[in-house]
């Protein structure tokens, strides 16, 4: 691959994507894929003027012996040297980079039961600490091309050639052009228009039908407001683009307000494991009944992980006649296939998406109807024909999408 061009990816992730500032700590968090792009990155957060970059380095082998070998009590450890990163995230109020190259399938054969308990067991350490840094750090989820990642895509291609096809894909999907943040800046207009238009209607709810079967409405929270591309970190109202790339344009739902069924169009990745083919149906807003051709059982392990997996904490929408999925490619990546496609995400509510979140607690947001959980996961809706009717509190219907993109 270019360098020029990785170059140009890389500045994109750390001034666009994280938009680092002098004096700020960068945490980096990646696989063993691309050494040599952590390190330019790495490079660009010091150009930018942080303080401190940190790599938090991983290996999905070693992680699969650590699951299948550790005991659950030892897995389920909080220790003091995380306490203490922790502690300092809260701190320096760190940013936080995401390099995603993970290979879909490399959990398999691992105890879903294990790592479920085990992640229920650290979540009430983790969750003070999470809560009392939220959505005041800049964060940003990219990719890089994994070998297995890449050979999932392609199986047919030698595996440098399937990596080297995968970075196209990327940077392609990235708009990594000539000028990728100017690129980004009108993109961010355009996301912003959108969200304009529908946060003028005040929708109650929105009404989603499918020819798969998909037939579901979703209640909208009265005080919410939709969002996509930038935002700024609270507090130091820094702007920043929490996922290269992005298409979505998203809310959070009012929680227990959810009816009918949906059928996934994608895969979805959870836990290094595929779930494939599969539906989920709502009453009063929680998941009553869900099917898989393959994973059901760690399917309904997610939606029972707590109290709020089993209801709604995203709403998203994306053209189907969109960058990404006109490419053609099923990715076996939430990033990328989430943001080809309409979706939901079952668990944790976004306290930004309502309006006034900023002078609200934790606590009172969730009294607000944001909804609280351990997990957030997103799977894909979105199909050629979908249509969804916004509907207004005084029942105006105004169709949002026809034939899977936006009505207007």
């Amino acid at each position: 691959m270019d360098k020029k061009r990785l170059q140009k990816y890389a500045e994109l992730i750390v001034k666009c994507g994280l938009n680092v500032q002098k004096g700020q700590e960068v945490i980096i968090r990646c696989d063993l894929d691309q050494p040599e792009f952590v390190a330019t990155c790495v490079e660009e957060c010091y150009k930018c003027g942080a303080e401190r970059v940190k790599v938090e380095w991983s290996y999905m082998p070693v992680t699969k012996l650590n699951l299948n070998y550790r005991s659950l009590q030892s897995l389920s450890e909080f220790t003091a040297v995380e306490k203490a990163e922790w502690e300092r995230k809260v701190e320096k109020l760190s940013c936080l980079l995401w390099l995603d190259s993970d290979d879909p399938d490399g959990l398999d054969g691992t105890d879903s039961e294990k790592i479920s308990k085990s992640n229920q067991a650290r979540f009430p350490f983790i969750k003070p600490y999470r809560d009392s840094i939220e959505n005041k750090y800049q964060w940003c989820i990219a990719a890089v091309p994994g070998k297995e990642w890449a050979k999932k895509i392609y199986p047919a291609l030698p595996a440098d050639q399937a990596v080297e096809k995968l970075w196209e894909d990327i940077l392609l999907c990235s708009r990594v052009d000539d000028d990728p943040i100017k690129a980004w800046e009108v993109h961010n207009a355009n996301l912003a228009k959108r969200c304009k238009f529908l946060n003028d209607y005040r929708f109650e709810k929105l009404e989603y039908t499918s020819a798969n079967g998909t037939n579901f409405t979703v209640g909208l929270n009265p005080k919410g407001i939709f969002l996509g591309g930038g935002e700024y970190a609270l507090g130091s109202n820094i702007y920043y683009n929490p996922n290269i790339p992005s298409e979505e344009v998203f809310t959070t739902p009012a929680r227990g307000v959810a009816e009918g069924k949906v059928v996934a169009t994608k895969p979805l990745s959870y836990q290094g494991k595929l779930i494939e083919n599969f539906w989920v149906r709502f009453e009063k807003g929680k998941v009553v009944e869900v099917y898989a051709e393959r994973n059901q059982d760690l399917l309904e392990k997610m939606v029972s992980m707590d109290e709020g997996a089993a209801y709604l904490g995203e709403v998203a929408l994306i053209a189907h006649d969109s960058p990404i999925n006109n490419t053609g490619i099923l990715f076996y990546n939430t990033l990328y296939d989430e943001n080809a496609s309409c979706h939901l995400a079952l668990g944790r509510g976004f306290n930004n998406c309502l309006e006034g979140y900023e002078s609200l607690t934790n606590a009172q947001c969730e009294e607000q109807g944001v909804n609280s959980s351990m997990i957030h996961v997103d799977f894909m809706i979105g199909s050629k024909d979908m249509s969804i009717v916004g509907i207004t509190k005084n029942g105006e219907r105004v169709q949002v999408f026809k034939n899977g993109n936006w009505a207007f």
